[in-house]
């Protein structure tokens, strides 16, 4: 019988660096990882301001396509934020604030809760905005939260706005015309 030093796996003698020893998805590390980086995300990286959590889920016709395909996942995760991030900075111009500007982060999610292909992004952004106030200092200003109508139509421009993208990569076709339906 072969020695295998601890922090070996079995068929390698690479060394893993997680507790399980494994390399994919693992019941014990991913938890802690998310739990680990919620809490330096919190400490650390945002200010004491509050945040707003946006969930992009994608329709399953698309989730292969973009778990396939990182670029295009990229593309539609920049779009998101970037209707997203307008919508903040509407609302902050109606509310007085000029040149104001948001902040977001990002977790794209390949997953769900029973390890099924489920690609959505969670994007963590703060509740408002930074903008100058009257004696020049940059300060916090939080927003009202989206209306049921603001975030409908938020989904359709983004909706919009994802087909279009497919549309100029040739990655999606336009829907056939019914015979019995040729506007």
């Amino acid at each position: 019988m072969r020695f295998r030093q601890p922090g070996y796996t079995r068929c390698t003698t690479r060394l893993v660096a997680f507790s399980c020893k494994g390399r994919g998805l693992c019941r014990s590390c991913s938890p802690r990882r998310m739990t680990a980086t919620a809490a330096h995300l919190e400490l650390k990286v945002f200010p004491d301001v509050a945040v707003r959590q946006w969930v992009l889920s994608l329709p399953c016709e698309l989730r292969g396509l973009l778990a396939a395909k990182a670029t295009v996942l990229s593309c539609v995760l920049r779009l998101f934020l970037r209707v997203v991030t307008a919508w903040y900075e509407r609302a902050a111009k109606q509310a007085g604030l000029a040149g104001a500007k948001t902040g977001a982060i990002a977790f794209p999610q390949r997953f769900g809760g029973s390890l099924n292909l489920n690609v959505h992004f969670h994007v963590v952004f703060l509740d408002g905005v930074f903008a100058k106030d009257n004696d020049g200092k940059l300060a916090f200003h939080p927003l009202q939260a989206p209306s049921q109508t603001e975030i409908a139509t938020l989904v359709a421009d983004i909706g919009r706005r994802v087909k279009n993208l497919l549309r100029r990569r040739g990655l999606l076709r336009n829907k056939p015309v019914d015979a019995d339906n040729q506007d």
